[in-house]
């Protein structure tokens, strides 16, 4: 196994504490410890929790409200693990064995297309077509799977488009993985965080070959608890419980017992509330921000997520005025090429709206600075 850099996370992780403005995020204002513990009117005092070693699959409770989300599961049908970063990292470990080639929806974050070149792996893209609302092409997916890709990447909605796959596509997906026998890796960490009322629906139970990926760090605005989970079959479960005993061992003994306050369905019901007022409002502004531009941005408004991923007039690859927002304005985004799709950026606006106003009055400024092609 080899090391590939993981171009955006470096970016983030470097730069994201050392700029005023931080746009470069994906999910909503965090919440205090006080604050969750308000909003759920919970007695926990976080003072008395025992910082030991954990269940090291995640405790009883955490995996019962887990498993409550998803129909037909049980707790032995989930892992907890230390954020969506380890879900996807296990499951991909465990995938890789069914065979090298993997069917990666594209554009996507990259920690899977990192894994599957560090791995050694070969990846078949299939790439979402912007002119069909950043739905997948079918045609090659079909292709990758005939030409004996073992597995399917998908991120749902997805990032960095915010879009969210269509009854239609998802259809389609679970029709082919079941017909080729390949399985359906779906991470579902913007389900929650939807601008309209519909839930975004999930993979799981689709057929027997599917893991579902998810985390509390987007649509609940909890990064810091560092809490994600795999929904699976248990036997598979039980083979990726053995891989995190390679990686971090168990989720911390207090990211455990606040996940619990969180995922209570009263709790979680207030949290998504809180989220979809936050994404629903600031979306507003940064649409009237850049409708105001005079075409300077195309873009199709996401239907999750705290994510816009706009498509921008201005002579300059999306790379270096990234960095020049970030080295003149001390604002930071993601440039679309991080996605390998230059002259887009990925702006998160799931900031507090004030402090997203004055940022993005930054960003208008770069660019008028920039000039027009």
């Amino acid at each position: 196994m080899r090391y590939a850099p993981f171009r955006m996370e470096r970016w983030q992780s470097t730069y994201e504490h050392r700029v005023r403005y931080n746009l470069s995020e994906s999910g909503v204002h965090p919440l205090t410890v006080r604050e969750l513990l308000e909003l759920a009117g919970s007695r926990l005092d976080p003072d008395q929790v025992r910082l030991g070693y954990g269940q090291s699959n995640g405790s009883d409770e955490l995996r019962a409200l887990i498993a409550a989300m998803y129909p037909g599961a049980t707790d032995a049908s989930i892992l907890v693990t230390v954020g969506g970063a380890e879900a996807n990292f296990a499951s991909f470990w465990n995938l890789m064995e069914t065979g090298g080639k993997a069917a990666v929806v594209l554009p996507a974050y990259g920690q899977g297309a990192g894994l599957l070149e560090s791995f050694g792996g070969w990846l078949m893209p299939v790439p979402l077509l912007e002119s069909d609302a950043w739905q997948p092409d079918l045609a090659a997916l079909e292709h990758a799977l005939a030409g004996g890709a073992r597995f399917v990447l998908v991120t749902n909605p997805n990032n960095p488009t915010g879009a969210a796959l269509s009854s239609e596509s998802m259809d389609r997906i679970v029709e082919l993985t079941d017909r080729h026998g390949a399985w359906i890796l779906a991470d579902e960490v913007y389900q929650g965080a939807e601008i309209g009322e519909a839930r975004t629906p999930s993979f799981w139970g689709r057929h027997e070959r599917v893991l579902v990926t998810n985390s509390l760090s987007k649509a609940y605005g909890l990064p810091g608890l560092r809490i994600g989970w795999i929904v699976g079959p248990p036997s598979t479960i039980a083979d990726l419980w053995g891989r995190t005993d390679y990686t971090t061992i168990c989720p911390a003994a207090l990211s455990d017992a606040l996940a619990c306050v969180a995922l209570d369905p009263v709790t979680r019901g207030r949290i998504r509330e809180r989220t979809q007022d936050i994404v629903r409002k600031n979306l507003k502004l940064l649409e009237d921000w850049m409708d105001a531009q005079s075409g300077r941005f195309r873009y199709r408004p996401p239907d999750a997520g705290a994510i816009c991923f706009a498509r921008y007039d201005a002579d300059v690859d999306s790379t270096a005025f990234a960095e020049k927002l970030r080295v003149d304005k001390s604002v930071l985004v993601v440039p679309g090429d991080h996605f390998g799709l230059d002259r887009f950026i990925r702006i998160g606006f799931g900031n507090p709206a004030s402090e997203l106003l004055e940022a993005l009055y930054l960003v208008r400024e770069a660019f008028d600075e920039m000039g027009r092609p």
